[in-house]
Parts: structure tokens; sequence; C-alpha cells
């Protein structure tokens, strides 16, 4: 068996994975590379593969990190079938069909500014038709489930507790009375999250691939001082009829911000302000959560059957037409915004940001990882002056970070994980987080198991297992 890596190695964004047994070669997730431009161009016009090769793709999960590159697939030749988790399926579809409308629209609206400038236009990597003809490929499968996917080659999908419907993925080869198993951890969660059942421990494997994400820090937890630092926030835009900016990912992340925001205010903590999820994906994806309570944990589902909509209150309402959603730049506050993308890089959020990031009443609000040389990146590490639209921007806005509510695992998760196989895997690769990151995890996991090989593999390395 052999595995190469042609994203989120030794980075975050464009996760896709190679595994190639004799006569037949698999895909472990087909992200979009996210971050400069120029870089972005490269690595998703060209995955470094040829798409033609693929028996099959196994996704892990609906983000666009993980997902966003599967249109291009057909553009190619791939004719083989993509397996995920049905609540994966549902998201996925509509997440791919949202990234193909951003781009057209992102697309058009920097070529009007690019060609005033006499520069050459942008485009899209691919279209709505594109998005279509991966969606009919898919085929969605149960946690749990044993597939065949060629004559020596299973797969199977246990939660990972991320957003819903994420999964670890097993992949196992038999040949010649010989087994190999490779383990796929795709974004882990965290334990006690809201909705979402907790992480299930790593199925025994030969080999783990692990993300690395947060592989060097620990989270904030999410408690009483988190609660206490939204409770100054809604106070600050009351006070100053300001607005609270927050990118957010339309799925997972909007969901938990609206049952979180709906405790405070059931608590008395705050008194309620307008809520505006200004995303029509996230309007979409809360729909796909309401479908799909066999993901939910025991008080979520308790909580559902006693109150009915988990997401529903009359202060929040879902914006969808881009009339409304133009028309929140010019209403005043108290309110707080909610829209995607999560890091800056596309949709209504940067437009919102272009309008409100001047006036310095207003906070700019980050409940997420924020990968390198995004413009939510630049922001958190409170650059003075940030590129919005490809036009430098001055920054006035206030900038607040909640570490605690990321849906990632951090260092300790991530070492419980790998602790908790037995026997303990021959093999870890250490992917999808910077090379900071990913490095200090790969230290920590050899320090504590110093008989198990652990590689941060470069971007396109080729290794046996």
């Amino acid at each position: 068996m052999k595995l190469s890596f042609h994203g989120a190695a030794r980075s975050v964004t464009g996760s896709r994975h190679m595994v190639d047994v004799p006569g037949f070669r698999l895909l472990l997730d087909c992200g979009l590379f996210q971050g400069r431009r120029e870089d972005a161009v490269r690595q998703n016009r060209d995955l470094g593969f040829d798409p033609k090769s693929l028996g099959a793709v196994l996704l892990s999960h609906a983000h666009i990190d993980h997902s966003g590159a599967l249109p291009v697939l057909p553009r190619h030749g791939f004719s083989g079938r993509v397996y995920l988790t049905r609540a994966s399926a549902d998201l996925t579809s509509i997440m791919l069909e949202d990234s193909a409308r951003v781009q057209e629209s992102d697309c058009r609206y920097v070529n009007k500014q690019e060609t005033r400038r006499g520069r050459s236009c942008v485009r899209p990597f691919y279209d709505s038709d594109d998005v279509r003809k991966i969606i009919r490929r898919f085929e969605g499968v149960r946690y749990a489930d044993n597939l065949k996917l060629a004559p020596r080659v299973t797969a199977s999908f246990h939660d990972a507790g991320h957003i819903l419907g994420s999964a670890a993925i097993r992949v196992k080869y038999t040949a010649r009375g010989n087994t190999t198993t490779v383990v796929f951890s795709g974004d882990l969660g965290r334990s006690n999250m809201p909705i979402l059942r907790d992480p299930e421990p790593a199925p025994p494997c030969d080999v783990l691939i692990l993300e690395s994400t947060y592989g060097d820090r620990l989270h904030e937890q999410a408690g009483e001082e988190m609660k206490a630092k939204a409770q100054d926030l809604l106070a600050h835009a009351k006070f100053h009829k300001s607005k609270i900016i927050v990118p957010a990912f339309a799925v997972g992340r909007t969901q938990e911000l609206i049952m979180r925001i709906k405790e405070l205010v059931g608590e008395g903590r705050v008194d309620p302000i307008p809520i505006y999820i200004d995303s029509p994906l996230a309007g979409k994806a809360t729909e796909v959560f309401r479908r799909h309570p066999e993901c939910y944990d025991e008080e979520t589902t308790k909580t559902f059957t006693s109150s009915g909509d988990l997401f529903a209150s009359r202060y929040i309402r879902f914006v969808s037409s881009p009339e409304d959603s133009k028309r929140l730049n010019s209403m005043k506050g108290p309110c707080v915004i909610i829209s995607a993308s999560g890091m800056c890089e596309g949709g209504r959020v940067v437009h919102h940001l272009k309008h409100a990031i001047q006036d310095e009443a207003n906070v700019i609000v980050f409940v997420g990882f924020q990968a390198e040389h995004t413009l939510g990146r630049k922001l958190v590490e409170g650059w003075d002056v940030v590129p919005i639209f490809g036009v430098p921007t001055r920054r006035r806005a206030q900038i607040v970070k909640f570490n605690g509510l990321s849906a990632h695992a951090d260092r300790n998760d991530l070492l419980a994980y790998v602790r908790a196989i037995d026997p303990l895997p021959g093999k870890i690769f250490i992917v999808h987080g910077e090379e900071k990151q990913a490095i200090s995890l790969a230290a920590a996991i050899q320090v504590e198991h110093p008989g198990i090989v652990v590689t941060v593999p470069h971007y396109g390395s080729l290794h046996e297992v």
C-alpha cells in the first residue's frame, strides 16, 4: 500500500490524501485550497493527480476545505463513486451548490474591479453543472456499515463529532492473507459540545492519518468566562448601537451559535437583540440539521423533543435574498450579523466587513480557526490595513476571538485519540495543520509513544506503508 498527500500537508486547507493498492486507487477527501489567490488558482485547477485513475472518493465531512474540489473531478474524467455519510451527502450537496454560486458571484465582482485596472479576469474553478455531475455520484452510507469498494478493499465510517455527519474513515486492504488497515481521522470534534455526539474512539489500525489543526495548543473552556465575554459584547453593541459581525461557517458553527445565544437569552443574562443569519447556505444547512436528529447527542434530542425547533426564535432572522443582505449594510445597530464564509475568503461576510470595518464602534468576532494567508487570519493577527476585494482597507473595528467555540479537537484531545487505539498503530502521518502545529504534535506523540514512526508529510510526498 502507498500513501501520497496532495493537500493539507503542512497546511490546513485542501485536504486530499491518496491510497494506492495494486489495481485500485482511492482518494480520502477532495478539498478546496483557500489562501493566497495565486496558490489557490494553481492547487484548485491542478489537483496533483489524474482524476480518471480514481476508483472511489471517501469524504470525511462537508466542509469546503475537505469537499470543495469534488466538482473539479468530473471535468477530468472521474467516473467512480463518492462515499460519505447520509447527513454529509445532504450537507455537501448544498455546500457545493453554494460554493459554485459564490465563486461565480465573487468573480463577477472582482472582474469589475480588475477590468478597471486593466488586469485580466479571474474564472471560477467550477460551475453549477459540474456540481450536479458530482452529486449524482454520491452514495450515502450509515456509520459502521462495511463497504466493499474493490475485491480486496473495504471501508467504514465512524462518528468524528466535528460537524453533522462527520466521520473518521477506516480502509482495509487484504492480500495473501495479510491485512493493512488505515484510519483517516478527518477533522475530529470535542467532547461535551452542543448538538452532536462525542467523537468515537479510533478503530484499531496499522496506519493513522491524523489531523493537527490545534496540534500545539489547548482550547479555552466554553464556560462561565465565555458567557461573561459574550454578555459584554452584546452590551457594547446595545450601548453604541453598533454591529457585531461574526464570520462563521454556515454548517455547524452557525447552528451552535444560535443555540448558545438562545441559552444566554433563556437564562436572562442578555436581552435579545436582532440576530441576522445572512447566508442562504446557513438556512439550507439548518434544514438539513432538522432532518438528521440521528446525529444528535442525548441532551439535544431531549431539548428538540420538549421545545420543538432548536434553531428558531422571534429575534433570529434568516436572510436569503441579496437585496435583504445589502439592506443590512445600511441598517443601524444594535444587531449581530452571522455570515459565511468563516475565513472571510468569499461570500456575503466580505461585503459586511467592507461596510463595517472602518467604524471603531463595530466589533468583528472570530469563533473558529483562520488559515494562513486568509483575510480572517490577517484580521485576527491585528493588521491595520487589509485587502478587501483587492482594495487596501483601513481597519478601525475591534477584533475579538472566541477560541473556546472551536469544533476541532485540541492537542490533549488528539493525544488522547492516539492513546486510546489498541493496539497502537505502527505509523502515524500528521496532516491538516500548519507546519508549526503539525511538527509540535508529531514530537509530542513521538515522546509519548517512541515505538511509533511519526511523519509530517510534505505536499506531493509518496510513502510506502
